[in-house]
């Protein structure tokens, strides 16, 4: 077998290998959607931090890229929202993600967070709720 054969055949491997580590995890870029216009509103960038906890900040904005977060409170009130964590704290728990946090740069309001993975991977339900998962949205976020 040629030596430029192998690596071809290891290429192969190794990129179906990263699309199965994809399936696996919600690390990576994320496509948000607008619940009423249905349009890309963000993309959110998903990072795993040094203590195996997920976080997700806004990197593009599709509409106004330069609003700010008025209605934030804190550290985070008159902040832009590009650039913005906006989901931390997530641990694995199964084949989902709880006991996070995400905050809506609309209304400033933070809320409890969990998400899982459905599509093989291609997209991410993400939950924000009060007190009980079922007092609460979910959002599909697509993978790009």
């Amino acid at each position: 077998m040629s030596t430029l054969w192998k690596v071809a055949v290891a290429a192969v491997g190794f990129m179906a290998l990263s699309h199965a580590a994809l399936a696996d995890s919600p690390i990576g870029s994320w496509k948000t959607i607008d619940d009423d216009t249905k349009q890309a509103k963000a993309v959110v960038q998903i990072a795993e931090g040094a203590n195996g906890e997920l976080s997700g900040k806004i990197v593009k904005l599709f509409q106004n890229p330069d609003v700010v977060c008025e209605a934030c409170d804190g550290e985070r009130k008159g902040k832009p929202v590009n650039g913005m964590t906006i989901l931390w704290g997530l641990k694995k728990d199964g084949d989902t993600w709880a006991n996070g946090k995400i905050l809506d740069p609309h209304n400033g309001k933070v809320y409890s967070a969990k998400m899982k993975l459905v599509d093989g991977g291609k997209k991410l339900e993400v939950r924000g709720f009060l007190g009980v998962s079922l007092l609460g949205r979910t959002q599909v976020w697509e993978r790009q």
